[in-house]
């Protein structure tokens, strides 16, 4: 699996979260809050790395500082699916996360290190060089639990239930509909 030709294939059309104004009818949904920040699907082989945002453009070089974190905390080889964050003490900073992307070399190194940026998973679109998007969502969230186990730095496991009234809160809380899948 070559950094730029995982498993899954590059590059990957990011599955898009649909505008909502309430949570779905029924049972057997995950929900999840939904993060202000920019999606961001990140491809893993070994010591390579490549962020690719949902334009299909690359992001890396905007955000260095997650690349130790990376290291850290996904498997050897894998693409997850997730978004870019920065966070402050009044919360997310999406004014923050716009200034980074800057031509400068030096200002992107400078911010860096002023507001470093977070990597919020919620998705396992492949791992170990298998293509896991034909698979439930239920299968590939514990698999990326399993996955992520571990995270430090500035990686993070997106909360994810399936109790209404926490996805309620959430959808309050966040300004926006959480994610769901069935």
């Amino acid at each position: 699996m070559g950094t730029k030709d995982a498993a899954a294939g590059f590059p990957i059309e990011p599955m898009l979260a649909k505008l909502a104004t309430e949570l779905p009818a029924g049972d057997g949904w995950l929900f999840e809050p939904k993060w202000d920040g920019f999606r961001a699907i990140v491809f893993r082989d070994r010591d390579r790395f490549y962020i690719q945002s949902r334009e299909l453009k690359p992001l890396d070089r905007y955000f260095p500082e997650l690349e130790a974190g990376f290291r850290t905390s996904l498997p050897a080889r894998c693409v997850v699916d997730g978004e870019i964050v920065i966070a402050t003490e009044r919360g997310l900073d999406f004014d923050a996360l716009q200034l980074r992307l800057h031509p400068a070399a030096w200002r992107v190194k400078k911010l860096a290190a002023e507001t470093p940026a977070s990597f919020v998973a919620f998705d396992l679109l492949a791992g170990d060089g298998r293509d896991l998007r034909s698979r439930p969502q239920a299968e590939r969230r514990l698999r990326l639990e399993q996955a992520l186990g571990r995270t430090t730095g500035g990686v993070h496991l997106t909360p994810c239930r399936r109790e209404r009234s926490v996805a309620e809160a959430w959808f309050h809380r966040f300004e926006g509909a959480p994610g769901s899948t069935a």
